[in-house]
């Protein structure tokens, strides 16, 4: 059935607005979320990642020759990895094409790609595919784009939240470069927030808003990094306001109601944090320590889990210098756990410090190391007979704890005898608090017991 034209609007004039209606929204019209109104058009407006960007980079030098085979961004939200990607199209004028790994599949990148050949076919124009959360693929997603980014039918611009050495696969990594993003400075952020605020073509210049420096400096320092937190907060900020003619720093404060902290419960942002955490423990210094228990506590990391490493710490860094490190990192798991938070932060914040300031010995820790490694690589040595179990009926018969010496039975409740067949040192106590009364006291034991036979060492042991 055939449809008559309507006669009151010309031929591809069909959403031509009546009189009095509004615009249909354009590319950069203010129904556009700001950060994305703002985005660079080319690398010179791009603000921010100056270790990848600078004059001589490998990055900015492969952009510029128009030479760039198949990256990965990552790094935090909001850093610019989407942006970057469509600065590299333009700068190379190569055809852009988004995907988003959380919606696409199998079948749409095969037609992505094949439609990327004919491009090349048909124009000569490379094509880039940008895959956003590229991490979202699955392995055989991954796997149908080797074959095409290896022959260079498509250059991929793959952008991810996560480290890819964790959440790409072996070979696409190895097709790659790997380019991380750092979280942008509040330099960085204040000059974004300034662009926005004088550009009157996609900005909110038209609003002539005097901006107080304070203002700016508080969303910088708020949004952590992020640009398009920021620009979202400014763009609320202003226009919330009837009149809007200046940012004051309640204008900021109002607009963004609570600071974001960059931390993934099961990413690069909780393994980061939590490291840094242990490595301040171990290195004694209390006010570090003090600070990352703090950023986990504030992005709502469980209590149990910090607890577990401050434990763990005590074992391992602080052991037998201070053994009443253990038994109060023990005890601050307990009681965080039976009061819960927030309160659970001060017995938290009592042991952490405690295992921050102990002295300090791994000598326990590289003890059993050295016990494991001796165990899985020698011959396993027999239990001598006299410590063999001699509790039960017809132990007696083999010969099962004849001849035991019971050390309290003898003077200072010591008495020579064979624990162990072949004599090895696996602990060494070090000179550090009280560990060093246990080094004095077996110095003289393991005197009066003869030689050692074998002494092993680490090869990470200082």
């Amino acid at each position: 059935m055939s449809r008559r034209k309507s006669k009151s609007a010309p031929a591809g004039d069909l959403f031509t607005p009546e009189p009095g209606s509004l615009p249909k929204p354009s590319a950069s019209s203010e129904f556009e979320p700001l950060p994305s109104r703002m985005r660079p058009r080319g690398l010179g407006e791009f603000v921010g990642q100056a270790h990848l960007l600078a004059p001589g980079s490998l990055l900015r030098k492969a952009i510029e020759a128009d030479r760039l085979s198949s990256v990965i961004f990552f790094g935090p939200p909001g850093t610019g990895k989407t942006t970057l990607a469509r600065c590299v199209s333009r700068a190379t004028h190569a055809y852009f094409a988004s995907v988003n790994a959380v919606a696409s599949n199998v079948d749409e990148l095969r037609a992505v790609i094949r439609q990327a050949k004919e491009r090349r076919r048909a124009t000569g124009q490379k094509t880039i595919l940008f895959i956003d959360e590229v991490h979202r693929f699955s392995k055989s997603q991954q796997d149908v784009l080797m074959p095409d980014v290896e022959d260079g039918s498509v250059t991929l611009i793959g952008a991810t939240v996560q480290n890819p050495f964790f959440a790409l696969t072996s070979p696409l990594l190895s097709r790659s470069l790997i380019f991380e993003f750092k979280s942008l400075t509040d330099e960085d952020i204040v000059e974004i927030l300034r662009r926005a605020l004088n550009d009157a073509e996609r900005g909110l210049g038209a609003l002539k808003v005097q901006a107080q420096p304070e203002a700016l400096a508080f969303l910088a320092k708020a949004c952590e990094g992020d640009a398009r937190r920021a620009l979202n907060a400014l763009e609320i900020g202003v226009k919330s306001q009837r009149r809007p003619t200046k940012f004051t720093l309640k204008d900021a404060q109002d607009s963004i109601q609570k600071k974001a902290i960059v931390y993934d419960r099961d990413e690069d942002g909780h393994y980061d944090t939590i490291s840094a955490f242990i490595k301040s423990m171990r290195g004694s210094d209390p006010d570090a320590t003090l600070y990352w228990l703090a950023k986990m506590l504030a992005a709502g990391e469980d209590p149990r889990f910090i607890a577990r490493r401050i434990c763990i710490c005590a074992a391992e860094d602080v052991g037998n210098a201070d053994p009443q490190a253990l038994v109060l990192a023990n005890a601050a798991f307990g009681v965080s756990e039976f009061i819960g938070m927030p309160e659970a932060r001060i017995p938290l914040a009592q042991a952490a410090v405690y295992v921050a300031c102990a002295p300090k010995s791994n000598a326990a820790y590289l003890g059993i190391e050295k016990a494991l490694r001796h165990v899985k690589e020698a011959r396993v040595q027999e239990v001598p007979a006299a410590l063999k179990d001699a509790s039960y009926k017809g132990a007696k018969s083999l010969g099962h704890g004849e001849g035991y010496k019971y050390a309290h039975d003898f003077p200072g409740h010591y008495v020579e005898q064979e624990y162990m067949p072949e004599k090895i040192v696996f602990y060494e106590p070090q000179d550090m608090g009280y560990e060093k009364k246990i080094k004095e006291r077996l110095k003289e034991l393991r005197g009066k017991s003869g030689p050692v036979e074998k002494k092993l060492t680490m090869k990470n042991e200082q």
